[in-house]
């Protein structure tokens, strides 16, 4: 069964539809979201970022710092009333200095309205379904019992190590742990008189939910840790505001690549910031599922294959592109409406169909080459197939070329008698096998084969095939064919006991060779004297005979053996011809 264009993208169109089902293209397909669904935004003013950064490190010196240093902070943070604080900082233990630890726990209680960070540690496996942590890390006890709420602050990363979505919670010894930006996000929504419902949350099955990000590195409001101790800041400015507390340094090590950091990185706090943003601006969004994504890839699949079939190649391409650019639109148009569409499939697979396209469309052309020299070049020459083959049309217009050719032709002496003497079947055999050789002898020497004229062949020589020596080389495929045909005479001599040979004429001279004939019917031949010279040359030679005129004497009298044999006097011409008989090759 011939390969059709149908079949290999069918099947290019399951293979994607498995890789989709695999996620085998999670990597290319989180990669084109990232560029052209995730954006930047402007954020929201309501959360501010307390950073210990360089500034403060220089401030109070290398960390760890005393834990009353962080009893300070609360202290003046809680005379500006914020709605909430939410630590990005484990303290999983007591310090060296307890009365530290415990002005510490007084100020989280003091302040009523702490969340403090636990984090857990899961098994290297994790099956989908409700997330069970093996371990958890959480505040010392006295600083566990003064905070608001506890949540966790794991960040889980792609395989290319990118933060793209929040852990909402997991489970430990039967408690559901909640996440940091969701508690904080909670405790303000009810400082602020409202609720937060967990049920708008487009949970995956892990519990995950996507980040649409809206601030890059430095976005967020971000202010040292000192600058709020030192009084530089006042209380004030946080009034009702959600204060997020971490590590705003290279050192701490907790930055995270995200989809619109690039290269860079955004610090684990910077990272709860976009997720309390998105969860205050209810910016929600649903991963399409991969059964409607396979949909998605099949109706592109369709569409792709009636282009391809309908519409002209180059034309096809072009459309191609233009469905690539409208899917990108599409998937941020989706984006926008809360909808996250997989592009990491469909796109591929489009320039994937045009690059097995292009590559099907040529071997399919390389083929049909292939198939038309064979056929054709049963009929005529293969030096004419190839010229039509490479100049298409203009190969096959009517017209013809004046150039020097050397004209050979040759029939079968005695073939009237075989004909009466063998069967139809078997006269046709042996016409084929003295054809057959004629032609391997033409060929053999660059000439082109005219035409079979019954029992008879003709030949050219340096059309359209350029030969600086074509005398010598029809004198040479002349002579070939007269040693060649020895055995096949005496084949037939002692079949039927009857001699065949050929008869063999060769002149050269001017004519005119091309396409000639009709539009609907054409011939690739010479016409002109030199042919009907040689013809006649043919025709005068007796079985076995090769005549040549001396126009190609001359340019081979030093390489061949001749006897001249004088003028002869040919049909249609009043003067006679000088002619010499061939007799070997030197």
């Amino acid at each position: 069964m011939r390969v059709k264009l149908a079949h290999i993208l069918l099947l290019l169109t399951v293979i994607f539809a498995v890789l989709l089902y695999r996620g085998s293209l999670d990597s290319i397909d989180h990669l084109l979201q990232d560029r052209v669904m995730q954006h930047e935004r402007s954020v929201d003013t309501t959360i501010a970022i307390i950073g210990i950064d360089d500034q403060s490190l220089e401030d109070f010196g290398s960390w760890p710092w005393s834990r009353n240093v962080h009893a300070q902070l609360l202290d003046t943070l809680s005379e500006g009333h914020p709605a909430v604080i939410g630590f990005d900082l484990t303290f999983p233990v007591g310090s060296e200095d307890p009365e530290a630890d415990t002005e510490f726990a007084a100020a989280v209680a003091r302040a009523g309205n702490v969340v403090l960070p636990v984090y857990g540690t899961f098994a290297p496996n994790t099956e989908q379904g409700k997330i069970e942590a093996l371990e958890l890390s959480q505040p010392f006890e006295a600083l566990r019992k003064a905070a608001a709420a506890t949540a966790h602050i794991n960040t889980i990363t792609d395989t290319d190590r990118v933060v793209r979505k929040a852990l909402y919670s997991f489970d430990y010894e039967g408690e559901s742990i909640h996440s940091l930006s969701w508690t904080v996000y909670q405790k303000y929504r009810e400082a602020m008189g409202g609720t937060a419902d967990p049920q708008k949350l487009p949970l995956d099955d892990f519990g995950r939910f996507y980040i649409p990000y809206s601030g890059g590195n430095g976005d967020f409001e971000e202010i040292p840790y000192s600058a709020v101790l030192s009084g530089e800041v006042p209380p004030s400015y946080f009034e009702n505001r959600i204060v997020l507390i971490g590590p705003y340094a290279t050192g701490f090590k907790d930055d995270f690549l995200t989809p619109i950091s690039g290269k860079n990185t955004l610090y684990g706090v910077e990272i709860h910031a976009n997720i309390i943003q998105s969860l205050l601006d209810d910016n929600y969004k649903r991963v399409l599922d991969w059964k409607w994504n396979e949909v998605v890839l099949l109706f592109v699949a369709l569409l792709a294959y009636l282009l391809f079939r309908k519409v002209k190649m180059l034309y096809s391409y072009a459309v191609i592109v233009v469905i690539i650019a409208l899917l990108i639109f599409a998937g941020r148009f989706f984006y926008d409406q809360g909808i996250v569409i997989s592009l990491g499939y469909v796109i591929p697979f489009l320039i994937v169909s045009c690059i097995i396209v292009i590559a099907f469309q040529y071997l399919e052309e390389l083929m049909e080459k292939r198939r038309v020299t064979d056929i054709f070049g049963r009929y005529v020459a293969p030096q004419v197939v190839d010229q039509i083959l490479k100049n298409g049309q203009e190969g096959l217009k009517l017209g013809g070329s004046r150039r020097e050719l050397t004209l050979l032709f040759v029939d079968i002496r005695g073939f009237t008698p075989l004909s009466e003497a063998a069967e139809p079947e078997e006269i046709v055999e042996i016409l084929n096998e003295y054809l057959d050789l004629t032609a391997g002898c033409i060929f053999k020497y660059d000439g082109t084969l005219d035409k079979f004229i019954g029992d008879a062949t003709m030949a050219i020589f340096n059309a359209p095939l350029l030969l600086e020596d074509h005398p010598m080389q029809a004198v040479k495929a002349a002579w070939a064919m007269k040693e060649g045909s020895a055995a096949v005479e005496q084949k037939l001599f002692e079949r039927f006991g009857i001699v065949v040979k050929f008869g063999i004429g060769v002149h050269t001279g001017p004519a005119v060779f091309g396409n000639i004939g009709s539009k609907t019917r054409m011939d690739y031949t010479a016409i002109g004297d030199t042919v009907n010279t040689a013809a006649r040359l043919e025709s005068n030679a007796k079985p076995g005979q090769i005549l040549i005129s001396e126009a190609t004497y001359a340019f081979v009298k030093d390489r061949v053996s001749a006897v001249s044999l004088g003028e002869i006097k040919v049909k249609g011409k009043e003067q006679g011809i000088s002619v010499y008989e061939l007799e070997g090759l030197r």
